[in-house]
């Protein structure tokens, strides 16, 4: 059974940093892409940044500059430092992996494994 378990979130003042982490189980994603979505009250989930098996990355314009993802597959985990947060970057940040694709897709249809979710919250 495939697990994706997230870590990392809680509570923080703006201009602050988060790192979350997302450990992989039941499966290796080595190959597969795996990515960061977030999903704040009364709006969609959105995509945040994603990452293929061989390290190409992409990121959500609101985030870029900001954010960076990373992945140490030895471990099947994958991260997301947040740096310089703004109170808009609160939200439920979910983990989530491509069974079979590689590109760092956007969009959530294209992915097959998702975490629980985890919150966080940056104060202003």
């Amino acid at each position: 059974q495939v697990q994706l378990v997230e870590s990392g979130g809680g509570l923080v003042q703006a201009g602050g940093s988060l790192r979350l982490s997302c450990a992989a189980s039941g499966r290796t994603f080595t190959r597969n892409a795996m990515g960061w979505f977030r999903q704040a009250p009364g709006k969609e989930r959105e995509f945040v940044a994603a990452i293929s098996g061989d390290l190409n990355t992409n990121y959500a314009d609101s985030v870029k500059g900001r954010f960076t993802i990373s992945r140490d597959n030895a471990k099947n985990t994958m991260y997301l430092q947040m740096n310089s947060l703004k109170p808009e970057d609160t939200a439920v940040y979910y983990c989530a992996a491509r069974a079979l694709g590689v590109g760092p897709a956007t969009i959530t249809s294209r992915y097959d494994y998702w975490g629980q979710g985890i919150q966080a919250t940056v104060s202003s």
